[in-house]
């Protein structure tokens, strides 16, 4: 009887069907990733200040004016701990006039429902230290003294806490003006917020602000 030929020895051994080194190589940088995200959240890099809604709204303004600009890539986090990319707006003093706000939301049975609030007609909306975890923006936008470029974890014209994690893109300006301001966020904070003309209207079907 003849022997069964010898099993030749590699150094990339397959076992049960993977190539072992192949696959560290492959999964280490998503475990880079991870830590990464790990240490930044424990530092309070990311814009996770709380758990966002699984829902986007729609922001619109004819315009807005502001004093320290930043802006920078981020992360927010939902309640089942997903991971949302956001690019962040952070601007120190800011007015919007003309303010417009909606989120439509779908029921069984009762279809579209929708959520709008108005300011500012009259007298401009006023906030401080504001901090918008945005998707999309769109509008016609000026700066003063703008930086394009900067580390995001230098950024010191915006508000404080306003800077992103270390080597990732960022800009920022002494001023900033949008006219036609139109966006689509995850999340909005202020340390002062202050709606002249509040006007809060609940309504069945669609409306948005766009």
């Amino acid at each position: 009887m003849r022997k069964p030929p010898e099993t030749e020895t590699h150094a990339d051994d397959v076992v049960g069907r993977i190539r072992w080194k192949r696959f560290a190589a492959l999964s280490v940088p998503g475990v880079a990733l991870t830590a990464a995200l790990g240490v930044a959240l424990s530092s309070g890099a990311l814009a996770a200040s709380f758990a966002v809604s699984g829902q986007q709204f729609k922001v619109s303004a004819d315009r807005l004016t502001g004093e320290g600009f930043a802006q920078y890539g981020s992360i927010d986090t939902n309640a089942r701990e997903e991971l949302l990319p956001v690019a962040v707006t952070a601007i120190r003093k800011a007015e919007l006039h003309n303010l417009c706000q909606s989120v439509v939301t779908t029921l069984p049975v009762v279809g579209d429902i929708s959520l709008n609030l108005t300011a500012g007609k009259k007298k401009p909306v006023e906030a401080t230290d504001l901090f918008v975890d945005a998707t999309q923006l769109s509008g016609d936008a000026g700066f003063d003294n703008i930086e394009i470029g900067r580390d995001a974890s230098t950024l010191d014209k915006g508000p404080e806490g306003a800077q992103g994690m270390q080597d990732l893109f960022g800009q920022q300006a002494d001023n900033v003006s949008i006219t036609g301001l139109q966006q689509v966020a995850w999340a909005t904070n202020a340390g002062t917020f202050k709606l002249s003309g509040l006007n809060m209207r609940i309504t069945k079907g669609k409306k948005e602000c766009f």
